[in-house]
């Protein structure tokens, strides 16, 4: 790869910037590297529990390590296992806001975000490893 190519790489900072011919240049590999989704989250241990929020680059990597208690501290004390709610993006910089926008949220906003579309508190990760 010349290094004008280099240097185009390394000046945008989001899939929005790239033109089509450009992603035509562009090996797949590197695309997935700047496509990549982040997720915010909502963990609970039963309805209406104790609410954690995180954030992820792999939610369905980081949900199983809570749930098989690959992850020490807070989390595991409480039994963090059940995912309540999450949201995606692919931008990060707004997955980063989010987190911390909900971190400061009061309990109470918390739930009617989780009841909106999950009322019933079901664990949405369920099904994902065949349990």
């Amino acid at each position: 790869m010349s290094s004008s190519k280099v240097k185009f790489l390394d000046d945008f900072t989001s899939p929005r910037n790239l033109l089509i011919g450009d992603l035509q240049k562009i090996n797949q590999n590197t695309i997935a590297k700047y496509m990549k989704n982040y997720y915010v989250y909502i963990l609970t241990n039963k309805k209406q529990g104790i609410l954690y929020v995180g954030i992820t680059n792999n939610l369905e990597r980081r949900i199983y390590e809570y749930k098989n208690k690959k992850i020490k501290g807070f989390t595991e004390k409480y039994n963090l296992d059940k995912l309540a709610f999450y949201e995606d993006t692919s931008d990060v910089s707004f997955a980063i806001q989010r987190e911390k926008q909900l971190k400061k949220w009061n309990r109470q906003w918390k739930i009617d975000l989780i009841e909106k579309d999950n009322p019933e508190w079901i664990d949405l990760a369920s099904s994902w490893y065949g349990e």
